[in-house]
């Protein structure tokens, strides 16, 4: 069995906000994203930029809801790709909830 491996990235769409994922696909400007995790909000980073290459400083500040299992965006306009580090910093983000 083939083991297929994506691609850690943030995607920052047009008007549905920033997610953080596995790319799985991308056709133009849409973009399917597996284990994704919305940025709600985040903090200890000055830009989604050095979110993606050094992930964040004060992870207790960021609001990171739970991830879901698929989804797609219609209007990705920046796809940067994420460092292993970066990539523990979010993952170290406690689910945020209401």
């Amino acid at each position: 069995m083939e083991v297929v491996t994506y691609p850690y990235v943030i995607v920052r769409t047009y008007s549905a906000g920033v997610f953080a994922g596995y790319l799985k696909s991308r056709e133009g400007k849409e973009a399917v994203i597996i284990n994704a995790r919305r940025i709600w909000y985040w903090d200890g980073a000055a830009s989604l930029s050095e979110l993606a290459q050094r992930g964040t400083s004060k992870p207790q500040n960021c609001k990171f809801p739970c991830p879901v299992d698929e989804i797609t965006v219609t209007e990705a306009i920046e796809i940067l790709s994420v460092t292993d580090a970066a990539k523990a910093s979010i993952d170290s983000v406690p689910v945020w909830t209401k």
